[in-house]
């Protein structure tokens, strides 16, 4: 009895350290990729690469990203494993040197690969250490684990204006070390993860009956389905402020490079304050409330930011960053209680499809801009919120555990 009181304490206690730990890690993982980004226009000059090209870029490194979490989360979901984590960032140190010496558009996207490749292989388990350490504060603890992320994501636009710019490509390989500390960094969080198994595994006798007698029913499925539509909604709309805001006010606005990041960095840190406290939010005030405002809350300056004159974009870009990152974590909370089983498989998920869905988008974005304009496209995104209104169709969070039982 006093063992399983001293195991169900463990698992109610929120464990601020590891949490902060594979946060930092999260952080170093995703500026990894936020470099990719911050090389775009850069690329674009030194080499002559088309918007095309640049999308295609995104692509690699997002899909690989996004095809391959889930399957690592289905994996770690069966087989837990530690040492992935820091296994992950060291393919990520392969792709940043390999980056930072790519001669030609073809070993560019050899690059990229590895890089997308490490991410998709950190983050189920990230996602799934975050569960292990929130004890009773799921929302908090998933905020904390994604503000580290996309805190990582906001740095793309300070990598250009201060690293890529003076350095040009070859700046790729000073993260090289960064990603030497990332590996330390999860190499200790490798070793709680490892004694923090025991406490959270289902005999599998006893997982094997909870699966014969829980299998996944419609309405979670349907549930499942709109929730992944959401991030659809929420992704592309990321990617087209991500990868091409930046070329719209330096060819509509007459901005520099150097200053066209400062401005795209805006909306990236607001985005890192939205995620901070978007979880708390959706602990207090429900998780399908905060997903409805994320989208269709920012709509209306959505709507507004490709017309605006440049002295509003500004506090527009910082608006729209806070309201549409507000659901990032908590996204991935309500997929946790949809399919409780499935933690790994069902976060890769989300997250996984949050990069994947985003290069899919910057490719037909790239491909749009060259075939009409970069206003074109701005406006394009400035509608995807609006899908939002779907949010409607998603359980109540109070039914969740009853679709569930």
């Amino acid at each position: 009895m006093e063992a399983a009181k001293k195991q169900q304490d463990q698992q109610m206690t929120t464990m601020y350290a590891i949490l902060f730990a594979i946060s930092t890690g999260h952080m170093l993982n995703d500026s990894f990729q936020a470099v990719v980004a911050a090389m775009f226009p850069i690329l674009e000059s030194s080499m002559g690469l088309t918007y095309a090209q640049i999308g295609w870029i995104a692509f690699v490194v997002n899909m690989t990203s996004s095809v391959m979490q889930p399957v690592f989360g289905l994996y770690a979901d069966k087989k837990p494993t530690p040492f992935l984590l820091p296994f992950g960032m060291f393919l990520s140190l392969i792709g940043l040197v390999a980056f930072a010496y790519s001669p030609n558009f073809y070993l560019i996207l050899l690059s990229v690969l590895f890089i997308g490749l490490g991410s998709a292989v950190f983050h189920p388990e990230g996602s799934r250490v975050a569960y292990m350490a929130a004890g009773k504060k799921r929302g908090l603890a998933q905020s904390i684990y994604q503000v580290g992320g996309n805190a990582g994501q906001s740095l793309a636009p300070i990598f250009t204006a201060y690293i890529f710019v003076p350095l040009g490509q070859i700046g790729a390989a000073w993260f090289a070390f960064a990603a030497g500390l990332g590996i330390i960094i999860l190499s200790n969080v490798s070793k709680w993860y490892k004694k923090q198994i025991a406490l959270f595994s289902i005999p599998k006798k006893q997982q094997s009956k909870t699966t014969e007698k829980n299998p996944m029913n419609r309405k979670v499925k349907v549930a499942l389905i709109l929730l992944i539509f959401l991030v659809f909604a929420r992704s592309w709309y990321s990617a087209g402020i991500g990868n091409f805001y930046q070329f719209y006010l330096i060819g509509d606005y007459g901005l520099s490079i150097k200053q066209a990041q400062l401005y795209v960095f805006i909306y990236m840190i607001a985005g890192v304050i939205g995620t901070l406290f978007g979880g708390s939010l959706g602990d207090r005030f429900g998780r399908r409330n905060i997903i409805f405002l994320s989208l269709f809350g920012a709509a209306p300056l959505t709507l507004a930011l490709p017309h605006v004159p440049l002295y509003m974009v500004i506090p527009l870009f910082f608006l729209i960053g806070v309201i549409v990152m507000s659901s990032f974590s908590v996204t991935v909370v309500y997929a946790q209680e949809l399919v409780p089983n499935k933690i790994g498989m069902v976060s890769g998920l989300i997250v996984g499809l949050a990069f994947g869905m985003g290069a899919i988008g910057a490719v037909l974005f790239g491909t749009l801009a060259d075939m009409f304009s970069i206003k074109f496209v701005m406006i394009l995104c400035s509608v995807l919120p609006l899908l939002g209104i779907f949010t409607l169709f998603l359980p109540k969070d109070e039914t969740l555990s009853k679709l569930t039982a």
